[in-house]
Order: structure tokens, then C-alpha cells, then sequence
């Protein structure tokens, strides 16, 4: 069996012109993956229940976002306009990642084309993030006793935020943030384990970190799978990032992080996370980087 790629036309939604968030990078990695990557397997998410959602956020936040009947101030925070196509997209894109945990618990590794919304808060949105997924995951599947426990790596430029605070509890979901100290938000949560990094990082040093935090934490904590967030919006070229990765920097990282997993047997479920830059073909082509390491991997170790 090819690698398992997860994805659904809801994820590019129409949002009004000159809109800041690249909503269509979804629609265009898509494109990009299939044209790139023909001998993928390709799944298509059902849309996340509402009471799976319930385990994690407010079930009167969870009933106002779907009815359209967020306060002015909550829809500020989120910074997208309600429409009937965001409440689709944001309920198939939830369904997306249980589906990519699912698929990586059964073969080893699996990748969604979207996924990341680690700044949603259990009773409000914040930074184009309604729900979040890395946290609705883990409780569904520590809930379930689908695992017993995981381990969620985010290397989004941003903290995980609402991550950290979602799962403070969840002493079997462990949190682990590398983030530029400097970038949103102004005011941090605490993850089981932030990593503050300095902006203008560069690749080898932010390489070094990657490698060294995957040793130590794996060995301590050997979690029954990794959530990874790859974030692009570390780049060099990202209009919110100040990291200053390179292409091959990013590339390297991926590939560490999944080799790291996969050589101690721990299944690992990727996202997209993060990546903003008015080139919209370019970064579709930078997230692409993820999938296109992921099915090199998958040859490596044999999956399937």
C-alpha cells in the first residue's frame, strides 16, 4: 500500500478578496501532490462529530460557532468570517486528522493536507483557529484506549497555545512546542516542554534542537504515536515566520523527525500547521515538502 494521504475539497472554502489567510493553499497542495506524488493512497475524512468535539471544547462554543452565532469579539479573534463553508471545512478538516491518527496507528505513518489549529481554545478561537485538532485527537484517542499515550511535537513557528492549555490535565498527552520566542502569541502557555527559540535561528542550530529533543523525549516518554506539526512558517521566505529556514532545512527537519519515530516503532500522524506567503503556488509547494519526505520514508522503512 502507497503512503496514506488525507484530504477533502472543503478545505478551501471562498473567503472575501485580498483576505490574509491563504485559504486556497489546501486546494493547491492538492493539486501539487497528485501531480507529484502518483502513487499515493488517498482518503477522504467524514466530518468530526460534534461529540468528539465535545471531549475537548464547550458545547455551547462548539453549538454557536456551528450556528453562525459567535459574538463580533470571538469572530475577531478568529480573524475568518462565519460562512457555512467555514463550519464545513472545520468540522471535515477535524474528521481529517482522527482520520490521518487512525491510518498512522494501522500503517506506520500517515499525512493530512491540513490540520495544525493548535491556538483554539476550549471555549474560543484564536489566530484562524476554531477547533483544535491536535488536542480533539488526543482525547479521542486517550479516551477511547486507541493509546495510552502520545506525544504531540509542534514545529510551528508559533507556540501551541491552546494546545498546552487544552491538555495541562492530560498527563498522557505530552506537549512538546519549538517556537520562535518573539512570534505570536505575546503571551505563552506552558507546554510540558517549550522550546524558546531565537529568531534568525537558521538550519543547523535549529536542526541541532530538533535532533536533541526527539532523543531525550521519545526515550523518556515512548508514547504510542507522534502528532507532528509541521509548520512551514518557520521559513525564510514567510511572511510570519522569523526562524530563517531554508527549503533543505525544512526538508531535513521532517525527515528527522520521522526517521527518529519510525526507527523506534512509534506510528506518527502529520499535519500541515502554519505557512503564510503571497506566492501561493510556492508555499503549497513548501507543505509539499512534508508529503514528498513522508513517502521517501515510507519506501525506507518498508510500511504498509
Amino acid at each position: 500500500m502507497p503512503l496514506p494521504l488525507v484530504y477533502h475539497p472543503d478545505y478551501s472554502p471562498p473567503l472575501p478578496a485580498g483576505h490574509r489567510f491563504p485559504m486556497e493553499k489546501y486546494r493547491l497542495l492538492h493539486e501539487h501532490l497528485r501531480a507529484s506524488l502518483p502513487a499515493a493512497a488517498w482518503h477522504s475524512p467524514q466530518p468530526c462529530p460534534l461529540d468528539i468535539l465535545a471531549l475537548t471544547h464547550a458545547a455551547d462554543y462548539i453549538e454557536r460557532f456551528v450556528a453562525g452565532a459567535l459574538p463580533r469579539e470571538l469572530e475577531r479573534q478568529l480573524g475568518l468570517p462565519w460562512s457555512e463553508g467555514l463550519v464545513r471545512r472545520t468540522l471535515r478538516a477535524q474528521g481529517g486528522s482522527l482520520l490521518t491518527a487512525e491510518l498512522a496507528l494501522q500503517h506506520g505513518l500517515a499525512c493530512h493536507l491540513a490540520g495544525g489549529t493548535h491556538h483554539a481554545h476550549r471555549e474560543r478561537p484564536s489566530g484562524f483557529c476554531v477547533f483544535n485538532d491536535l488536542a480533539v485527537v488526543a482525547r479521542q484517542l486517550l479516551e477511547s484506549g486507541r493509546v495510552h499515550r502520545l506525544l504531540i511535537f509542534d514545529c510551528d513557528v508559533h507556540q501551541g497555545d491552546g494546545t498546552a492549555t487544552l491538555l495541562e490535565d492530560c498527563r498522557d498527552a505530552v506537549t512538546v512546542s519549538l517556537h520562535c520566542e518573539g512570534n505570536f502569541p505575546p503571551r505563552k502557555a506552558r507546554s510540558d516542554w517549550d522550546f524558546d527559540l531565537p529568531a534568525g535561528m537558521g538550519d543547523a542550530a535549529y536542526l541541532q534542537t530538533v535532533d536533541e529533543a526527539l532523543g531525550y523525549l521519545l526515550h523518556l516518554y515512548q508514547p504510542d504515536l507522534v502528532l507532528y506539526d509541521a509548520g512551514v512558517d518557520v521559513h525564510k521566505d514567510d511572511v510570519l515566520g522569523l526562524l530563517e529556514l531554508s527549503d533543505a532545512g525544512i526538508a531535513a527537519r521532517d525527515l528527522a523527525v520521522l526517521r527518529h519515530c519510525l526507527s523506534r516503532d512509534i506510528p506518527v500522524a502529520c499535519v500541515i500547521g502554519g505557512g503564510y506567503d503571497r506566492d501561493r503556488q510556492a508555499l503549497a509547494r513548501r507543505h509539499g515538502i512534508l508529503h514528498h519526505g513522508a513517502a521517501q520514508v515510507w519506501e525506507e522503512f518498508g510500511l504498509g
